[in-house]
């Protein structure tokens, strides 16, 4: 017997199928998943908890009129692969394939792109009200949220507004009470309550079967079960429900892997109008033993066993260590000797390498839930009141915290450490997940120091210094993935702000670079003739060493900057705008991240593809120094 899978190449195919053949369908999905991702590395676990959802959605929506938006995106391979794109999934995240996460441009089925936590429920809100304008009110929109995303406070924003606006919205809530580590905060335990209630659930589900019967004779029924449902909740959970609170209509729990009920119900809930929430439980990593027993690793575990559930290690131990644990490891040394040292991270624990100080110090360490205003100004808090906040946000997802920076840190010269990481190309994740511009968009903010190691033992310093009375607010950049050297235990040293150094000599063209990408340029001048390049590592973009650009400038009429972010307003800017401030006239050239959205990759192919990698910076030393007139 063929597979069920191979026949579904849409939607419209997966509703022909007999409905007693959707389990088999959802297995035929799950193995699909793990034999790919086993190969092809990506977000294991949260796909394999949705897959009876995503085949109840398509079975009963009618995609892509109405509108499915995946919250994160890590929850979608099982939807990619019914829309097209099965024959396609073996290339996910791999250069030139299909995005991990949903994106307009490759599929009519990716209503809206996502890869950051929290958005659905307000974009799905505004394709609801769009239907509504247009005079589509029967086109539906639903958001799929996980309820990790749910402690992000758009998510709320989203919530409040589409009580008030009676669009076409049905939310349904994906708790498996995990995001990437488990989930923390109220919201948290409110869902656990909600949960764990089974008088309530037993009497939800005698509510939905008086529901289906007595509909039938009587067309207002839906409103009267509802009436009574909500007299259960108060009676029964002895308090009011926060979804109906905001204006939702709130159903609910039900079994997420139960396809042929969550079919029912959705048939039900498709015929509501106006917005409600379906409460769903589901297991991460359900179907595949060792991601539903440890859920945190099988987020994202990289090759695998798919047989035996090893996960296959790259490279060998005993190497040089990830700069998150170099993060994790020398916070934890600096909070030993000062008492005053906390660390704070929006859901990020494991992903940052805070864990290694939590396990010692828990009382020193918050985990406030995807959040990430709220981690910028918590730490503000803690910092007034003396204390040094090291808050660990990864350089994409601290854009959401903008304003944070600028209005509660900056402008208050508080002194909050921020370790950016993920600084720069990340690789598989894509355009998304980039930490392409955390160096423009910082150097522009009064009192912030903005800084960038070149390796594991400048981390390390970076941070010593950071924590020093007197540095006021302190960005340091870091990127993913193994540094250099595995002796990176060296003592602290502090260094002076805003100081770069000479790293080699030379007498024809200077390179000045900023952050890891530097060592890119140590493999260019390997090969470039003896003592014909100097080279700089900057350190600091803010405050940027002036006196080393007053030198560099005397002495060389040629100059390359590299930076491992978006071209404008980085290195290359500073640098212009110095070389134009104080009247000099050299030919700059600048090596960055171009001016458009980079897309997945391995690291070394992004290098290329953007002109950062050693060869692609040979070639421009090489122009510098063959051709004097330029």
């Amino acid at each position: 017997m063929g597979r069920l899978l191979d026949t579904i190449d849409s939607p419209a195919d997966l509703k022909r199928l007999p409905e007693e053949q959707l389990p088999r369908l959802c297995e035929e999905l799950r193995e699909k998943i793990i034999e790919e991702c086993a190969e092809h590395p990506g977000h294991f676990g949260a796909s394999l908890g949705v897959v009876e959802l995503t085949v109840a959605l398509h079975r009963v929506l009618d995609t892509p009129r109405d509108n499915l938006v995946w919250d994160v995106g890590h929850q979608a391979y099982a939807h990619k692969i019914l829309t097209g794109r099965r024959d396609l999934f073996h290339t996910n995240r791999q250069y030139n394939g299909i995005s991990g996460f949903p994106r307009r441009e490759e599929s009519e089925y990716d209503s809206f792109g996502t890869g950051h936590s929290s958005t659905s429920i307000s974009a799905a809100l505004g394709m609801a009200v769009a239907a509504k304008l247009d005079g589509e009110e029967d086109r539906l929109s639903v958001a799929v949220i996980g309820d990790g995303s749910m402690t992000g406070g758009l998510a709320f924003e989203g919530l409040n507004n589409a009580g008030i606006n009676n669009a076409n919205l049905l939310v349904i809530l994906n708790d498996n009470n995990m995001a990437i580590d488990p989930n923390v905060g109220g919201m948290s335990d409110y869902l656990l309550d909600i949960t764990t209630s089974r008088t309530y659930n037993r009497l939800k589900e005698e509510a939905w079967r008086v529901l289906g019967r007595v509909n039938r004779i009587s067309p207002g029924a839906r409103d009267f079960i509802q009436k009574i449902d909500n007299s259960i909740k108060s009676l029964v959970m002895k308090h009011g429900n926060l979804f109906e609170a905001l204006g939702l209509r709130y159903f609910g729990p039900v079994d997420g892997h139960d396809v042929a009920h969550l079919v029912k119900v959705l048939r039900d809930l498709k015929a509501i109008k106006g917005p409600r929430l379906l409460h769903c439980l589901t297991v991460k990593g359900k179907g595949f033993k060792q991601a539903e027993i440890d859920q945190t690793v099988w987020h994202a575990p990289g090759k695998f066993n798919k047989e035996t559930g090893e996960i296959l290690r790259e490279g060998a131990t005993g190497g040089p260590p990830r700069y998150q644990d170099v993060f994790g490891h020398t916070l934890l040394e600096l909070a030993r000797a000062n008492p005053r040292i906390v660390g704070i991270t929006p859901a990020m624990p494991t992903g940052c390498s805070l864990n290694i100080m939590m396990k010692e110090m828990p009382g020193r360490c918050f985990d406030v839930g995807i959040a990430e205003q709220h981690a910028v100004t918590f730490s503000a808090g803690l910092a007034a009141r003396g204390h040094v906040p090291f808050c660990n946000i990864y350089s994409s997802f601290m854009q959401r915290a903008y304003d944070q920076v600028i209005h509660d840190v900056a402008l208050q010269r508080l002194p909050v450490v921020f370790c950016l990481d993920r600084g720069g190309l990340v690789g598989a994740d894509g355009a998304t997940h980039h930490g392409a511009f955390d160096l423009s968009y910082l150097r522009g903010v009064p009192n912030l120091t903005v800084a960038a190691p070149l390796d594991e033992r400048e981390l390390r310093n970076m941070m010593y210094t950071a924590q020093l009375p007197g540095n006021g607010p302190f960005s340091i950049r870091y990127p993913r993935g193994n540094g250099t050297s595995a002796d990176w235990r060296t003592p602290f040293e502090a260094l002076e702000r805003g100081k770069g150094r000479c790293l080699a000599a030379g007498d024809r063209v200077a390179v000045l670079s900023i952050g890891t990408i530097g060592l890119e340029v140590v493999a260019a001048l390997a090969r470039c003739p003896a003592g014909s390049v100097a080279w700089y590592d900057m350190r600091f973009l803010k405050p940027i060493d002036e006196e080393l650009l007053h030198d560099v400038f005397r002495r060389f009429p040629r100059v390359l900057t590299v930076e491992e972010g978006i071209l404008a307003g980085g290195l290359g800017s500073a640098v212009l705008e110095f070389m134009a401030d104080h009247g000099y006239g050299a030919r700059v050239a600048r090596a960055g991240i171009p001016d458009r959205f980079v897309e997945h990759g391995t690291r070394a192919q992004l290098l290329r593809e953007c002109g950062l990698d050693a060869d692609s910076l040979y070639l421009r030393l090489r122009e510098l120094l063959d051709n004097p007139l330029i």
